[in-house]
């Protein structure tokens, strides 16, 4: 081997570099324009980081190196990622990318720990283990940002992931892990192989030599269980999508689009803001032009209707009875708004954790809402969004001195939350048609949207307000992210965005209809409402708690061995 070419090896395998392959491969999963021709990134977009682990390993590096070229790693991962975030404030997306790469270590280090105290074989089998208990606890805890659960990464091929009806999004993370674990021990078991030409010097002797083909098959060989560990998977999956059918009775659906700028039009005060007659002039008009006599629901997006309205007196307000005055001209289309609402509480005693006080109205919450009304006359429904935002609607205790003044798109500050799930009663001609209201955030959740099937609903509907994150991978991310859902449940879902991407996926995550970003429009779809419940929708998250408790056993066994090797103590002379 010359001097250059030990010069090349070198400098391939330097930490720096290995961390910056490794990010690269992973951000290949969430590509600005996701393609399932990159998806297959994911399965060797670990192995860098194993190999730079393993080479700081081997050198006797100092924890602190280690963590350095580990963080590095991880922080350009969520960087390239995510950048997105900062777009509505360069604060929040340097927080969002510095913090959960900060968080990420945690595993990587407890993975360190446990090869260290129980040896390489329990070592490595426990990398995903915790791992995906990280995942699973991001999935539930106030600091909650699962966008980078690894089995997200999916999104883009959802024909090879049809198995999550049984699995959820978290059996994607284990695919994705056991893949770059068999690939890294095969790299490693193989590092000292050199596939040649048919005739060459010998690099020991200098004597010309002939390659063995007992060698390249030993090679083939030995990759033989990655590769079938990544076919039968995509198989099996495409085997599941080609004998399921589309399952329940259908019905019309109309999502609508409005396209109104939320930095500059939305909101009194902003340079060229739309007065809210207007903006409700404009979801009706776009409703109006898209229903047809078999329409039986219409859905406008995320705070759609935005001027704080109180729940108490809501329907004595103007925009409210014209609302009501539409949908006597339509008999049988029932509709669900996004709508930021107001409800008081009667005292301190009464009040919830995240209410504000002032003197002229006492004890209230503010919520990010979604309103249903099944028909003209019906009481109106609501739904206050459970997943908050971390740092925009939900500022945990912690962190209230760190993000509170931290701008992510929306109102900052925590607002009101409910903690069940509400499913919107079926409309009278459409006896089959019970809507879950998922609102932006909260379609990032397998296990919570999952919950909406078990208490009954039919038909997922997501309402967002993409447009903060202007043209960026963001919405694009996260359009995709219903297809999961779909398949986890298996259930259409129609979503309609302020802008960003509006239209319908199937029961398959297949996408039937999608509307063009940043233009008013609106699409009509035929939706089919499936009452079965899938395995994932009804035992939930048993991968992530299964590993949560593995994790624990775990760390336990690493802290009972670590104690025995303590030298024992010798007693002053």
């Amino acid at each position: 081997m010359t001097r250059a070419s030990t010069a090349r090896s070198s400098l391939l395998q330097h930490p720096v570099v290995l961390a910056g392959l490794g990010a690269l491969l992973l951000w290949g999963g969430w590509a600005p324009h996701p393609t399932a021709w990159l998806v297959p990134l994911l399965f060797i977009g670990w192995v860098p980081y194993l190999v730079m682990e393993r080479q700081l390993t081997l050198a006797g590096a100092r924890k602190r190196r280690v963590f350095a070229s580990t963080y590095l790693f991880l922080v350009l991962w969520n960087a390239l990622t995510t950048w997105w975030v900062s777009y509505a404030e360069l604060a929040a997306g340097i927080a969002a990318v510095v913090l959960n790469a900060l968080l990420m270590c945690l595993p990587l280090m407890a993975f360190r720990q446990t090869k260290k105290r129980l040896g390489n074989r329990l070592g490595y089998l426990s990398l995903p283990v915790f791992w995906i208990a990280f995942e699973q606890l991001h999935l539930h805890w106030d600091i909650t940002w699962p966008w980078l659960t690894l089995g997200n990464g999916f999104a883009a091929a959802p024909q090879w992931v049809q198995w999550y009806e049984y699995t959820g999004f978290l059996g994607g993370s284990v695919w994705v892990w056991a893949m770059n674990l068999l690939i890294f021990r095969v790299l490693i078991k193989n590092e000292k192989l050199k596939i040649k030409s048919a005739a060459g010097p010998d690099a020991d002797t200098g004597t010309r030599r002939v390659a063995s083909d007992e060698s390249f098959l030993i090679f083939n060989s030995q990759f033989l269980i990655p590769l079938l560990a990544i076919i039968l998977p995509i198989l099996l999956s495409y085997l599941m999508g080609a004998v399921y059918q589309e399952k329940g009775p259908s019905t019309e659906v109309v999502v609508v689009q409005p396209n109104v700028d939320p930095y500059v039009e939305k909101f009194e005060g902003g340079a060229k803001f739309i007065s809210y007659d207007e903006q409700l002039t404009r979801l009706l008009s776009l409703s109006e032009r898209h229903l047809t006599s078999q329409t039986r629901l219409v859905l406008w997006p995320e705070t759609a209707l935005e001027e704080s309205y109180w729940e108490s007196t809501i329907e004595s307000n103007p925009k409210i009875r014209r609302i009501r005055q539409w949908l006597a001209q339509h008999p049988g289309v029932a509709l669900l708004t996004g709508i930021t609402t107001i409800d008081s509480y009667p005292n301190q005693e009464a009040a919830s954790e995240t209410a504000r006080y002032r003197d002229d109205l006492g004890y209230y919450d503010v919520f990010n809402t979604g309103a249903y009304f099944a028909d003209a006359t019906a009481p109106i429904a609501f739904y206050h969004k459970s997943r908050l935002v971390p740092g925009v609607e939900k500022i945990p205790p912690l962190l209230a001195s760190v993000i509170s003044h931290i701008d992510l798109g929306g109102t900052v500050g925590s607002v009101g939350s409910q903690a069940e799930r509400t499913v919107y009663p079926a409309p009278a001609p459409a006896p089959a048609l019970r809507v879950a209201p998922v609102i932006c955030y909260e379609s990032i959740y397998g296990d919570f949207v999952g919950e909406y099937t078990r208490r009954g609903a039919t038909l997922l509907s997501v309402i967002t307000n993409d447009a903060w994150w202007h043209d960026s991978p963001g919405y694009r991310q996260l359009f995709r992210y219903g297809a999961l859902r779909c398949i986890e449940t298996r259930r259409d879902l129609a979503r309609s965005a302020n802008t960003g991407f509006t239209g319908f996926i199937n029961q398959k995550g297949e996408v039937i209809q999608r509307e063009p970003a940043w233009v008013p429009t609106a699409s009509r779809a035929t939706v089919h409402l499936n009452k079965e419940v899938t395995f994932y929708a009804r035992f939930g998250e048993l991968i992530g708690r299964g590993t949560q408790g593995l994790a624990v056993l775990l760390l336990l066994v690493a802290f009972w061995q670590g104690r025995r090797r303590l030298p024992a103590r010798v007693p002053a002379a």
